[in-house]
């Protein structure tokens, strides 16, 4: 894909994201993998208001080439692409469900949310819960790296998923998948809930 329409669809999937609600304000971050660096949505960007020309252009050492400066959480996506080579996008967002179910004290931190559907197993898997940091410490970076090698997604506590893809459909098919299942789990608490078996959840985890 040529850089151009690279843009165009980071574009189009931010503004999508957020007329959704996915993400508000200037919160979330996209990325994708090019063959000269990465293409990132800017520092206090609306995924809403994009601007293709202003995209954050980074080499393969992570030095700004062109564009606006990267998100502050530029850290997160280095960390998912040195980890997971097949990477191709990474996004990273504040959706409510997601984050509501970060703050709970109930959740099991080695895998956060319960084999609900099979489309959520199938996207996303096991999620393991990253310790909370304030945002922008560095420590955040090492803490999802101990993760990275083995989840292609992980929730941060009280404060949201980073998801890592092939490419950005699947990264943001992903991401919604898991923002569908917590909405789920939050409908669901108090209920007597049939979720899906060891031997189910085998059949698809293979």
């Amino acid at each position: 894909m040529s850089d151009a329409k690279q843009r165009e669809a980071i574009c189009v999937i931010g503004g999508s994201i957020f007329a959704r609600g996915l993400t508000a304000g200037s919160s979330g971050n996209i990325s994708v993998r090019t063959g000269e660096g990465w293409l990132m949505t800017p520092t206090n960007a609306s995924l809403g208001r994009l601007d293709p020309a202003r995209l954050s252009k980074l080499d393969p050492e992570g030095r700004l080439v062109s564009g606006d400066p990267p998100t502050k959480e530029s850290f997160l996506h280095r960390v998912m692409y040195e980890e997971r080579p097949t990477t191709g996008a990474v996004v990273h967002l504040h959706s409510t469900c997601s984050v509501a179910v970060s703050c709970l004290a109930e959740i099991d931190p080695a895998d956060v949310l319960p084999p609900i559907t099979a489309y959520y197993l199938m996207r996303v898997g096991r999620l393991p819960l990253v310790p909370y940091f304030r945002p922008g410490d560095l420590e955040l970076a090492e803490a999802v790296r101990g993760f990275a090698g083995r989840h292609h997604a992980v929730l941060l506590a009280n404060h949201g998923p980073v998801v890592a893809g092939a490419d950005l459909d699947a990264a943001v098919n992903a991401v919604e998948e898991l923002e569908e299942t917590a909405k789920l789990y939050l409908l669901l608490r108090g209920a007597k809930t049939r979720y899906l078996t060891a031997a189910q959840v085998k059949e698809l985890m293979q």
